[in-house]
């Protein structure tokens, strides 16, 4: 039985799994663990003349070169002062490590299929294509992002190219 909204059975099964959590503003948010690289707190960025607000720079990890995004201005979030709670997600995208700045890291949560239903249609010209759907847990939704689509392909590019010099 397929419910309204629900997301299909085998698109849910294949969405079940373990998703970090975290906040931006007061929304909860969860990408796949198997997508993140690490996780730590603030640290100096290296800003880029030239590149999107949301781009906050560049920092050096281990010797590898990864640009860092504000997660709060790519979605078109106010902007806030960081803070001890402020961390940095690194993702992996296509094999490409990014800097993501989150509010808050919460937790990692298994969430099954049964618990995650589709994104709502928020109407016409609002991009949700990097939604995978809206879990729940316990008492509150968790925004599921597909960190595949939340950049362009030409962002993803630029990245690249960023991560090589």
């Amino acid at each position: 039985m397929n419910v309204e909204g629900a997301v299909s059975e085998k698109n849910a099964d294949h969405l079940a799994g373990k998703y970090l959590t975290f906040r931006l503003t007061d929304e909860n948010y969860g990408i796949e663990i198997l997508k993140v690289r690490e996780i730590f707190g603030m640290q100096e960025i290296t800003s880029v003349p030239g590149v999107p607000g949301y781009v906050k720079g560049v920092i050096n990890l281990r010797g590898r070169i990864i640009p860092v995004i504000d997660l709060r201005l790519k979605f078109g979030l106010d902007e806030t002062e960081y803070d001890k709670e402020t961390c940095i997600i690194v993702i992996s995208i296509n094999e490409i490590l990014v800097g993501i700045i989150v509010d808050t890291v919460s937790e990692v949560v298994d969430i099954p299929g049964d618990d995650i239903e589709e994104s709502p249609s928020f109407g016409a010209g609002t991009p949700t294509e990097y939604l995978l759907g809206m879990g729940k847990v316990k008492e509150r939704v968790i925004i599921l992002l597909n960190v595949e689509l939340i950049f362009s392909e030409q962002e993803i590019k630029t990245f690249e190219a960023a991560s090589k010099e």
